[in-house]
């Protein structure tokens, strides 16, 4: 007889064994998915809820730690499953296993709608940003004009971007004054046309909170929007997207243009994991209404926007709970505040911690990563794909 360890942080393992074995992929597939470990913390249980979980979901095969309204619920996904049926627990739990339902990851998007056609998300796609500012933190002013746009887009599509983010107005910490609608639209407009003149084949995307900047952007050519309001700060913005049935990115931020980078509202007293995907949620449920096709949506925690360096580590070593929202995931850590305080690294110096934390993101189920450097990103996600068998 001979017993191996099956290292659990991925799918992978017991996938390949199955399909040693000649089980067919997909079915290799879903029930390694199964045995997939998950935990859950549940708050708000009285005494005969408590008394019932530990009965009923001890039965189930299923650990439970309580303390004083409280659990921790963790187990096999298969398990946790069976638990999360309302109408097969008793009385006491019906709540909780709804909850519970809502909570557990859902199947992975396999693609995502923009305004020039579908993008096939089951591999990494590596944003590359060129911002026409001249102030953002990282590169403000080096990319100033069309033809220097143009030519910095050429530079990361050559390292390996898939698509590109133009940005015109920064949301770097200690802005003191916004860009004016007719500043951001001649910043943005030309370098985006310049762009899908150049690459009419390549989705472009415009990063924007200003509803007639998005429109301008996608007529000259623009696929997506990224709102690092998440549709907060312009009421506008979410028909505008869905008329022109763009791509959209939602990003969990707090406050106005000025203090989203700030930490004005990074207080999160029902924890910053559970905050931001309720948060996020709600963000998922007004584009919905206004009309914006939900496979044309991807979540972006909003790294290094209304959170503290601890609350951005917690909130990125739990981003596989994103997941529950069923929609591809961003991330955005590139040269990030975050980033510089667990490295001591300056920003100028940051590309390589960007690229790991990219890879570790995308074991967390991250699909798309916004950066500045290309190639080291693009390095680090070959290496963390090949080793996820994904």
């Amino acid at each position: 007889m001979n017993v191996t360890p099956l290292a659990l942080h991925s799918p992978g393992a017991v996938r390949e064994v199955l399909q040693t074995h000649g089980w067919e992929e997909g079915l290799a597939a879903a029930a390694a998915g199964g045995i997939q470990p998950i935990a859950f913390y549940l708050t708000g249980l009285d005494q005969g809820a408590l008394e019932a979980l530990v009965r009923f979901a001890g039965g189930l095969g299923l650990e439970v730690l309580t303390g004083d309204s409280w659990a921790v619920l963790a187990g096999s996904r298969s398990r946790l499953s069976a638990f999360a049926r309302p109408w097969t627990v008793p009385e006491q739990l019906a709540e909780a296993a709804m909850q519970v339902g809502l909570a557990l990851p859902a199947e992975p998007a396999a693609v995502w709608r923009t305004a020039r056609g579908l993008m096939a998300v089951d591999r990494p796609l590596i944003v590359g940003i060129v911002n026409v500012t001249p102030d953002s933190f990282s590169d403000g002013g080096r990319f100033l004009g069309a033809d220097a746009a143009l030519a910095h887009a050429d530079e990361l599509l050559d390292a390996g971007a898939a698509m590109l983010d133009v940005g015109g107005e920064s949301t770097r910490p200690g802005r003191t004054a916004e860009v004016s609608l007719a500043e951001e639209l001649q910043r943005v407009v030309p370098a985006i046309s310049a762009l899908t003149r150049a690459h009419p084949d390549l989705v472009v995307w415009v990063d924007t909170v200003k509803a007639e900047v998005a429109r301008a952007a996608l007529d000259a050519g623009a696929a997506v929007v990224n709102d690092v309001s998440a549709f907060r700060l312009d009421p506008a913005m979410p028909a505008v997207v869905a008329a022109a049935k763009a791509g959209v990115v939602l990003m969990h931020s707090r406050g106005s243009n000025l203090e989203i980078a700030s930490y004005t509202h990074a207080e999160y007293p029902g924890g910053v994991v559970g905050e931001v995907l309720d948060e996020l949620r709600s963000a998922l449920l007004a584009a919905s209404d206004a009309g914006v096709a939900a496979d044309a949506t991807v979540i972006d925690p909003g790294f290094g926007f209304s959170k503290t360096v601890e609350q951005n580590i917690s909130l990125f070593d739990q981003l596989a709970a994103l997941q529950a929202l069923g929609r591809p995931v961003l991330v955005g850590p590139s040269r990030k505040r975050f980033l510089g305080a667990v490295t001591d690294l300056p920003l100028a110096e940051r590309d390589r911690a960007t690229a790991t934390a990219c890879a570790l993101a995308w074991e967390r189920g991250a699909r798309l990563f916004r950066v500045h450097a290309v190639a080291p990103t693009r390095e680090a996600l070959g290496l963390a794909r090949a080793l996820t068998h994904s």
